[in-house]
């Protein structure tokens, strides 16, 4: 199991501490630092099932500065929106939990760092 954090995020502190709390096997990715590539954000989308608007932070300054509020949200500009959650890790909606079952989740909820752990628990041998 792997969690992209920005340890500045309280949600990721949050979460960190259930995993610890639970004592799972983790690995920490400060996405900031290490930033995915386009790739790996696309292989991240296909386990969440989601769409890279659907894990943007439309908040942020970069947000702002790209105009992404007025980016369509279609396949068309699929492509666009995953250029730049690479090129402005900021973006990227956090934690994210991938699970070695192949799953992922959006981790801002105890509940949903329980489902990564109960995904994690049902993907062990």
């Amino acid at each position: 199991m792997e969690i992209w954090i920005n340890p500045a995020c309280s949600k990721c502190r949050s979460a960190i501490s259930l995993l610890d709390a639970e004592g799972a096997d983790y690995t920490v990715r400060r996405y900031l630092d290490d930033v995915p590539g386009e790739e790996e954000i696309r292989e991240v989308l296909t386990r969440l099932g989601l769409e890279p608007w659907d894990i943007t932070r439309t908040q942020e300054a970069a947000a702002g500065q790209l105009g992404l509020a007025d980016w369509p949200r279609d396949a068309a500009s699929r492509d666009r929106w995953v250029t730049a959650l690479a090129e402005h890790p900021k973006l990227i909606q956090r934690p994210i939990i991938t699970a070695d079952d192949g799953s992922a989740v959006v981790a801002r909820t105890e509940d949903a760092v329980r489902d990564a752990l109960s995904r994690q628990a049902q993907g062990r041998p």
